[in-house]
């Protein structure tokens, strides 16, 4: 038996999760993937979601490159601190509202082929070594990676997870009780 690397399980579990959530986007009629749900959450809707891993994608990217240009990134975003991420998480939504699931999708599919270079261009032990890259600290590059792809992931899952539920109960509903209205008929 061979076994994998933890870069070859990274990409491999990335990629597994990123077509289970696009699956579960698409398992909703395309006419009625834009609909929000009711909730008190931050993340009412597919776009949501997926802009949400958009922007964490770009600042990994920002992070990654200034780093290996030698910066010691700022991080999360300039402006916000890590006990302030539930702030920056709000301005990320406020930031997408106007654009559409389609351009979502794209810039996330996107997003999501860049990291997934980022992450082929490193060795294993590049990847897991802890204090490797100086930007990292005391950690490594596969907690920024993992947290921004498989990690992550798994969250929109769930997320998606409800929002195609909650779409699929409300058309059943819809159509459940038209059909009461319908034998009432008689």
């Amino acid at each position: 038996m061979i076994v994998k690397s933890e870069k070859e399980n990274l990409l491999l579990e990335s990629d597994k999760s990123f077509k289970s959530l696009l699956e579960i986007i698409e398992s909703v009629p395309s006419r009625k993937r834009t609909i929000s749900i009711e909730t008190q959450e931050r993340d009412k809707n597919y776009r949501d979601v997926l802009m949400h891993l958009y922007e964490w994608h770009a600042m990994l990217e920002r992070w990654y490159r200034e780093g290996m240009d030698g910066d010691i990134p700022f991080m999360p975003a300039p402006g916000y601190k890590w006990r302030t991420i539930e702030q920056l998480n709000k301005q990320i939504w406020e930031n997408y509202q106007d654009v559409t699931l389609n351009q979502a999708i794209k810039k996330l599919k996107l997003s999501h082929e860049r990291v997934m270079d980022l992450i082929k261009s490193h060795t294993n032990e590049e990847i897991i070594t802890k204090k490797y890259y100086k930007w990292t600290k005391t950690s490594n590059l596969y907690s920024y990676f993992a947290a921004n792809t498989s990690n992550h992931y798994i969250w929109a899952i769930k997320k998606c997870e409800v929002i195609a539920k909650s779409i699929k109960e409300e058309e059943k509903n819809k159509f459940g009780k038209k059909s009461t209205k319908l034998s009432g008929c008689d």
